[in-house]
């Protein structure tokens, strides 16, 4: 009887999807503008969109259809864009248009509706953004400075001892800062339970979150028959990951509050700033303080490791990018100091090689989704309200009309003719308009920091077999999800000499 019940549902739930495609058939053709090009669509599914790197398959498509490309996942439109200028058109100059979200189902059933980053633009969000804005502007992210380099320096004495992990080691070191500055929470190894509850919470949100990642996103009713299905863990997944996801967002942040309570001893970091500026703070407000805290954490730790185990890639494969590097911080430093970030202004091509770094491989390549507030016309084509707005960051880092050679690794191109940084200031990882990333500066200072840092006392190469042969690398073996990682690749970095390790040893 009970199955009986539930097919009738499912066979209504087709019957609408089929009936408000031919519905928008027929108002379609009343409308003069048409949707921007792209692949011919299936009745009612709509198309085939790609699970595997999809900001590839988006890129080939764009070189078909144009920079600004329509897609279908059943009734969901999907809008594309693939260059910086309809991207700094839309997110930009029409930001009142295009600064929401979509609603992707997956995200509140695994937790994460407490993440700004995903809500819908809104009081709300802005309530959050206002926080997080105050805490994260340019000039308060200076304080988490002295962190940051110490904890750099954590990571050169960790590679010294043991250069065989080093993404153990990259993801001690943007933990480390981010729990400490956060939270005052001082970890010792990877295996502390605040880490992997973000690492474990993290890693199975990226993965579901994109247009085609599971069909609850394109058809949100199908969650509510995926909890009976015979064989679907669909339910156990989500239930796993909102249990995690909880626990991420409350388990640290009550910790703290504990110690303030009780007056045990806690460092000085955001949590107890945001706890002790406040003698009344509403459950509201404790909400959006949690949210804050569990966000920077989350978002800011594994975007980091990304850019710099792409780091590490590109250095393996780029020697002489390395060698100039070297010459670069011996003519500034004297080979008797590690980098600090005074001396940033004097090494351009260090910047210019954190720039090709989050060029190369953009850590989010098809950014967070937005979504149009409105009907909209761009370029005589339609891009209806409620369209999911995906932003292929790849495909503009590739542009061979802005950056010739895309696929090669060249600092240089952000170098001028007279040997000093250009003017481009943009990095497509940190996103557009309303919507831009608001912990770009402490990211930046995390990421150069630990480029220059690296590069000042170690030399990085390809690894090489027993016979003394080098071992390959593929340049563009990456992770799918929503944060993309290079898969594990050999490689070699030890000291560049025992004036290096002596600065290492030194180093706190």
């Amino acid at each position: 009887m009970d199955f009986n019940i539930h097919l009738e549902a499912i066979l209504t739930s087709i019957l609408l999807v089929a009936g408000t495609y031919l519905l928008e058939r027929i108002i379609r053709t009343r409308v003069r503008n048409p949707y921007p090009p792209g692949p011919v669509a299936r009745p009612v599914l709509g198309n085939v969109l790609p699970t595997v790197t999809p900001w590839i398959t988006y890129t080939q498509w764009s070189k078909l259809y144009g920079p600004v490309m329509h897609l279908k996942a059943f009734t969901q439109h999907i809008i594309v864009l693939s260059s910086e200028d309809a991207a700094t058109d839309l997110y930009e100059k029409r930001s009142h248009t295009y600064a929401d979200r979509p609603y992707i189902p997956m995200i509140d059933l695994m937790g994460w509706s407490f993440n700004s980053g995903f809500m819908p633009y809104s009081e709300t969000w802005r309530k959050h953004r206002r926080v997080f804005h105050q805490h994260f502007r340019p000039e308060a992210s200076l304080a988490y400075r002295p962190t940051e380099l110490r904890k750099v320096h954590v990571l050169l004495r960790a590679l010294l001892q043991n250069p065989d992990d080093i993404v153990t080691h990259v993801r001690m070191l943007t933990a480390g800062i981010m729990m400490e500055t956060m939270y005052g929470h001082d970890i010792k190894s990877m295996d502390d339970e605040y880490v992997t509850l973000v690492s474990d919470s993290v890693d199975m949100l990226s993965s579901s979150v994109f247009p085609g990642a599971t069909v609850v996103n394109a058809l949100p009713f199908l969650r509510h028959f995926l909890k009976w299905l015979p064989g679907v863990v669909f339910q156990s997944f989500v239930d796993k990951s909102a249990a995690l996801t909880n626990r991420m967002l409350t388990a640290p942040y009550e910790h703290v509050k504990n110690n303030v309570a009780t007056g045990q001893s806690q460092k000085p970091c955001l949590a107890t700033k945001l706890l002790l500026g406040n003698e009344h703070i509403t459950s509201d407000q404790e909400h959006v303080h949690k949210s804050v805290l569990a966000l920077a954490y989350a978002a800011g730790g594994d975007t980091s490791v990304s850019a710099l185990m792409t780091f590490v890639l590109a250095m393996a494969l780029y020697p002489h990018v390395v060698a100039q590097a070297h010459a670069e911080l011996d003519r500034v430093l004297g080979g008797k100091r590690l980098p600090t970030f005074e001396d940033r202004p004097a090494l351009p091509y260090i910047d210019a090689i954190y720039r090709e770094v989050m060029r190369w491989h953009p850590v989010l390549p098809l950014g967070v989704a937005r979504a149009a507030q409105d009907d909209d016309v761009y370029n005589g084509y339609l891009i209806p309200k409620g369209a999911m707005i995906l932003t292929n960051m790849w495909a503009m880092a590739h542009d061979e009309a802005k950056y010739p050679e895309p696929s090669a690794f060249r600092p240089e191109r952000f170098i001028t003719a007279d040997g000093q940084l250009d003017a481009s200031g943009r990095i497509f990882a940190f996103g557009f308009g309303r919507r831009i990333c608001a912990g770009r500066a402490m990211a930046d200072a995390t990421v150069w920091a630990t480029i220059a840092s690296m590069l000042a006392v170690f030399d990085i190469k390809k690894a090489k077999d027993e016979a003394g042969n080098e071992i390959p690398i593929p340049e563009y073996d990456y992770t799918d999800g929503l944060i993309s990682h290079p898969k594990p690749f050999q490689y070699s970095i030890h000291p560049r000499s025992l004036t290096s390790v002596s600065l290492i040893k030194e180093s706190r």
